[in-house]
């Protein structure tokens, strides 16, 4: 099952999507020019091999729901994010925050 839905965080409107997977559950919200993700995201090969597409996001581990995923630390960054201001041990939503406000 798939799952799309508005969220506001922050006073900002991002968009939620859960994928449900046998085993997994697959977790992601974006904002702006890019999303945070749960532990499937890998920040290392958007960083090494997908370089040239700047791609922004955060990766945080060990959640299992959307609200969670607000909630928890970010992991790992990718380079292009970390030069937005976004951090490891940020917050989703605090990382969210800074996606939303770097689009308008």
């Amino acid at each position: 099952m798939v799952k799309v839905m508005p969220l506001q965080v922050e006073g900002w409107t991002a968009v939620g999507v859960e994928v449900q997977l046998p085993k997994t559950t697959l977790l992601a919200v974006t904002a702006g020019p890019g999303y945070i993700m749960c532990g499937a995201l890998d920040v290392q090969l958007l960083n090494e091999k997908l370089k040239d597409r700047q791609i922004v996001a955060g990766r945080a581990v060990g959640v299992r729901t959307i609200e969670q995923l607000l909630d928890a630390p970010l992991e790992s960054v990718t380079d292009a994010a970390h030069a937005l201001g976004i951090t490891v041990g940020m917050r989703g939503r605090d990382a969210l925050r800074i996606l939303a406000e770097s689009a308008s």
